[in-house]
């Protein structure tokens, strides 16, 4: 998630828990050999073992269309110990499909297998290669060759949002299409697209038959929600997110400092009250003060008065608590 769920906010969201593997924001690959510092800065985790503080393990992600290339630069990525290689086409941004890369390659299902062929051929057998692909570009009609070019070339697994690029992100997700897939090809399916609580995660495993799934904003507005469902599955019932026990705001105050201090290792002063104004509007689908909170934050551009509100607002949580 480009712009939005970075290593700062992958560390801020793995120290609640409920997360199994992360994957990183896209790397784009344009024709040339990436340095390892390139790589360093988009998955900082590659230096602790591709895992983030909390332990859990980080999946560096390519994006582009020349094969060659990237499969040159995915066996680097393996050298540096990545946890796997996950391979981009679902992103829909339009600057990025201009240059092929993304979701538009959906319409070529021959590229996506020589993509992921080339890869896979690069990489030693225990680095996993998986694939995330939307349903297609402006329509779905091609989404079970797409699905079939990927098994078929040797990907390890495949996450499917359930929308095609003209969707969007605009609901609902189409969970019915990931079930057509799932009935189709034998590789392992991750469903993906519009779970924001636990009621949502039931019912897309219901409709698309998938035990596994990919939680993005869901899990920025509600970091609880892992949580919650890993402990439906442990049969320790319906556990509430957001307001109720899976991650409560007090606990997500003392995260959301670390996040800002870890943001302000790499982010320009004039942009990092942003990305805590960014996180807050989120969560204000979760949580009701993250409405106020967002509110008090919302004029401020000084790290050093976001810094004091931060504190006094942990301060606060603490005498009421």
């Amino acid at each position: 998630m480009e712009g939005l769920l970075d290593h700062s906010l992958r560390d801020a969201l793995t120290r609640v828990g409920g997360v199994d593997r992360c994957v990183s924001e896209f790397i784009r690959v344009t024709g040339t050999l990436l340095p390892c510092r390139a790589f360093e800065r988009v998955v900082p985790e590659l230096r602790n073992g591709s895992r983030t503080a909390a332990g859990v393990p980080v999946r560096a992600q390519l994006l582009g269309s020349d094969a060659t290339c990237l499969a040159e630069n995915a066996a680097r990525l393996a050298e540096m110990g990545s946890a796997g290689i996950d391979l981009n086409f679902g992103c829909p941004a339009k600057t990025v499909n201009l240059h092929r890369g993304g979701a538009v390659l959906l319409d070529e299902p021959e590229t996506v297998a020589q993509i992921v062929s080339a890869v896979r051929r690069a990489v030693p057998a225990h680095v996993p290669v998986s694939a995330k692909m939307r349903l297609g570009f402006n329509d779905d009609s091609r989404a079970e060759e797409c699905a079939l070019a990927i098994e078929g070339a040797g990907a390890t697994e495949l996450v499917v949002h359930a929308r095609t690029k003209a969707h969007g992100y605009r609901p609902p997700a189409y969970w019915d299409r990931i079930a057509d897939l799932r009935a189709l090809v034998k590789l392992p399916l991750i469903a993906n697209g519009e779970i924001w609580t636990l009621a949502d995660a039931l019912r897309c495993r219901e409709v698309t038959g998938c035990v596994d799934l990919m939680i993005g904003r869901g899990m920025v507005s509600d970091p609880g929600l892992g949580l919650a469902i890993q402990a439906h599955d442990a049969g320790l019932g319906q556990l509430e997110t957001g307001t109720n026990r899976s991650a409560t705001w007090a606990t997500l105050l003392p995260l959301m400092l670390q996040f800002w201090h870890r943001v302000g290792l790499h982010v320009a002063a004039r942009h990092r009250a942003g990305r805590l104004k960014q996180w807050l509007n989120y969560l204000r689908r979760s949580y009701p003060q993250a409405q106020q909170a967002f509110e008090d934050v919302r004029l401020l551009h000084d790290p050093v008065q976001v810094e004091q509100w931060l504190q006094q607002a942990i301060q606060s949580q603490s005498k009421a608590s």
